[in-house]
């Protein structure tokens, strides 16, 4: 049996791991963190966007306020989001995401979150690839001005 045919469509479509019940679990309590900030912005989950790096899915976009129309849908997005957040799987590398938020800069997106869930930490990255690490307490994210209590979501 060929590798292909051992990964699943998910991991075809969106050309990464399937999510585990951890991922799921954060990845929930990042999205209700972050409509905190709904006024300011939209909080898109698993949508893939269209850059000009290529087909990528986050975990989490974060846009300006976006206008949702009911009746024309978009599959993908074009513009590059404000925020990009992944959420690293257990069948999945490192260096793989680190690699992604690279492209994710490239395209013009201004603040990445790289989270690792045994760690219980979360990384923000800057497009000039700095991080810093954060493991509990309020993380800050200046590019956006979006404060995080790490121990609601790893608590």
């Amino acid at each position: 049996m060929e590798a292909l045919e051992l990964l699943s469509e998910y991991e075809l479509e969106r050309g990464k791991p399937m999510p585990s019940k951890n991922h799921a679990i954060i990845q929930a309590l990042l999205i209700g963190a972050l409509l905190n900030y709904n006024i300011r912005f939209s909080v898109l989950s698993e949508l893939t966007l269209e850059l000009e790096t290529g087909p990528l899915t986050p975990d989490i976009s974060v846009y300006p306020k976006l206008e949702v129309d009911w009746i024309h849908d978009e599959i993908r997005m074009d513009d590059p989001p404000l925020l990009v957040v992944e959420i690293l799987s257990p069948k999945q590398y490192l260096s793989d995401l680190v690699e992604k938020m690279e492209l994710y800069f490239a395209a013009g997106v201004k603040s990445g979150w790289l989270v690792q869930p045994t760690l219980k930490s979360i990384a923000i990255f800057t497009p000039e690839m700095e991080s810093t690490m954060y493991t509990a307490g309020k993380m800050a994210d200046p590019a956006l001005g979006i404060t995080i209590d790490l121990n609601e979501i790893f608590g």
